[in-house]
């Protein structure tokens, strides 16, 4: 078994967690180092060929033409999750999204007594969880302040828990990119905003499988059409670290996201020059020193032509948005801070 810092061991710990970008082995390397002996289940994993279709055919395909589905992406779901926890039999368990997971997986928590924690590192509204679930199995942690406030303010077990960077998932870059770059996926806002810098001539491109405009990407998304913007394809966690700190200024669009999401952090933290349409950044960043903000397309435009042409200014801002990061907002940070919360 693992041990902390301190030389003592904690025992063993259930991670069940989706896929979602690999950020679940930042958050088991975390727990390691925090003491524990993690065994991470991903309830989502598609990992051969045959599981993939599996998952095309019975799931997203049923979803995209209106038919029921989620009844089945649950039983599947639950079936393997309730497996790993048998199996592995741990002392602790923290359960991310988890929302596919069914009653017979939560009675088995139940009846097992488990320190457990739900942790929410995305909107309610992308949950299925009534409030009358979370104050039965909490304590539950979520990404967005608000969203936390709420919660406990409905009886809820709920606190607050930001996203974080992992410093170990690549090295910082020394090279320079010409370029604005976005990395995630494509919603009207973040496409109104890319075309604008594009029209304003302002070299932009975007990544992921929704901007790509390869005919695998468009099958796999059930989409013909692309924006007319440079693209390229999904790529590892560990890659879109590095792209983002290369590129001259790297675009964080929130929209209506209750909260800060992961590359609000990924960012400065890579020594990148991070452009964020969230005001609620100050309470992590110095806005202007430490990350620079846009709350119009007007805006956005003209930081993104100073970051292109004022390259000592762009590095020191580059310089200090890394430094804090790495003092206060890694994911060894968030998993003290989260170590404090078990019942």
């Amino acid at each position: 078994m693992s041990t902390s810092a301190s030389g003592t061991s904690k025992g063993k710990l259930l991670l069940v967690t989706p896929t979602f970008h690999g950020y679940y082995r930042s958050i088991a390397n975390a727990l390691e180092r925090r003491g524990y002996h993690v065994a991470s289940h991903r309830y989502d994993g598609f990992d051969s060929v045959a599981a993939k279709v599996r998952n095309k055919v019975l799931h997203e395909l049923p979803a995209k033409i209106g038919m029921e589905h989620l009844s089945k992406a649950e039983d599947w779901s639950t079936k393997r999750a309730l497996e790993a926890l048998i199996e592995v039999n741990p002392d602790f368990l923290i359960v991310i999204k988890g929302d596919t997971l069914g009653d017979d997986f939560w009675s088995e928590v139940e009846k097992r007594q488990l320190p457990r924690i739900l942790w929410l590192y995305d909107d309610l509204k992308r949950h299925s969880y009534t409030v009358d679930f979370l104050k039965n199995i909490g304590p539950v942690l979520s990404y967005s302040m608000d969203e936390a406030e709420f919660l406990a303010n409905q009886g809820v077990n709920a606190s607050y828990l930001p996203n974080a960077f992992d410093p170990e998932l690549a090295a910082p870059p020394n090279q320079r990119r010409q370029e604005v770059v976005f990395v995630g996926a494509r919603y009207d806002n973040r496409q109104m905003l890319l075309e604008r810098l594009r029209d304003a001539g302002v070299p932009v491109r975007a990544y992921g499988r929704q901007w790509s405009h390869h005919v695998i990407d468009k099958l796999r998304t059930w989409e013909l059409s692309r924006p007319q913007l440079p693209a390229e394809r999904d790529i590892p966690l560990s890659e879109a670290y590095q792209v983002q700190a290369i590129a001259a200024a790297a675009i964080n669009v929130h929209g209506l996201q209750a909260g800060l999401a992961m590359r609000t952090f990924e960012v400065p933290g890579m020594g990148g020059l991070q452009l964020v349409d969230r005001p609620d950044v100050d309470r992590f960043y110095d806005i202007g020193t430490e990350v620079l903000l846009f709350q119009s397309p007007e805006e956005l435009i003209d930081l993104s032509r100073r970051a292109l042409k004022d390259h000592a200014w762009a590095e020191s801002i580059r310089e200090a948005g890394r430094k804090r990061t790495l003092a206060e907002h890694t994911f060894v940070h968030r998993i003290n801070d989260l170590d404090r919360r078990w019942e």
